[in-house]
């Protein structure tokens, strides 16, 4: 089964977001298993726009996200074994990744590693939409060829990360923009090489972005976003439902726009 087969299974909204470059994933967290906390950010989620939900590996939680949003799951996870149960409770896709709450314990992925999970999840599940997430601490040029590499063993979707790295010096908008950086970069080059390697994976820019740099993500060459933390730190609904609706909105605006080698 080819790439573009797999996701074609997605729930057709899904599809045309990713088609029409606007697809907005609200990321719950990796290590985040606490069902009140999870089940804030989905409800959220679904009243803001978002067109996908993000959360760990399990199948309760799947469960919960998907009824108080009415959105499609991810899951994400490291380990390849766990994906089957949270697929089987309704998730429409799988990711490895993204490591971010792995770097302050120094668990640190390589390109090998990253391509083993790879294989591995998609020898035990052949048919179902996956999401590889390319490790920032790599430099740009590895993590194009790593991407390349992802894709020709069965990554559906790419996604970049970089948050983590980055180190804003400025207030206000400039620091935004410096806090999102390495994530755009990785978005341009990325996405740049699956082209020149004629492959249709669309790359999903995350980690580290907000309303002001979602639109420089669409316009680096991603097919959408995914947000976390700009959502779930906050405690506060209102203001949980009002961060979303801004990223909608900023995403919204960009959508068909042209990129510029």
């Amino acid at each position: 089964m080819v790439a573009k087969s797999r996701l074609e299974q997605l729930p057709s909204a899904l599809q045309a977001a990713l088609a029409d470059r606007r697809l907005l994933k609200v990321i719950a967290g990796l290590t985040n298993f606490d069902a009140a906390s999870v089940e804030r950010i989905s409800r959220a989620a679904g009243q803001g726009g978002a067109d996908l939900i993000d959360v760990a590996c399990d199948p309760e939680l799947v469960q919960l996200a998907a009824a108080v949003s009415g959105l499609p799951i991810c899951v994400s996870s490291v380990d390849p074994e766990l994906f089957a149960a949270a697929v089987a409770a309704g998730a429409a896709m799988v990711e490895i990744g993204n490591y971010d709450a792995f770097y302050p314990l120094g668990r640190i992925f390589d390109a090998a590693e990253v391509l083993e999970l790879t294989r591995r999840t998609r020898e035990l599940l052949p048919e179902v939409v996956l999401s590889v997430t390319v490790p920032h601490g790599l430099p740009l040029d590895h993590q194009e060829q790593l991407a390349v590499d992802l894709v020709a063993a069965g990554a559906d979707i790419i996604q970049t990360e970089g948050g983590t790295s980055a180190k804003p010096f400025s207030a206000g908008s400039l620091g935004l923009i410096e806090k999102a950086a390495p994530t755009l970069a990785a978005a341009h080059s990325i996405s740049r090489a699956l082209i020149a390697a004629s492959s249709a994976a669309p790359v999903l820019c995350a980690s580290g972005l907000s309303a002001v740099t979602v639109p420089m993500a669409i316009a680096a060459g991603a097919a959408g976003v995914g947000v976390g933390s700009a959502i779930n730190k906050l405690n506060d609904p209102l203001a949980m439902v009002a961060v979303v609706r801004g990223l909608r909105e900023a995403l919204g605006a960009t959508a068909g726009a042209i990129v510029v080698a």
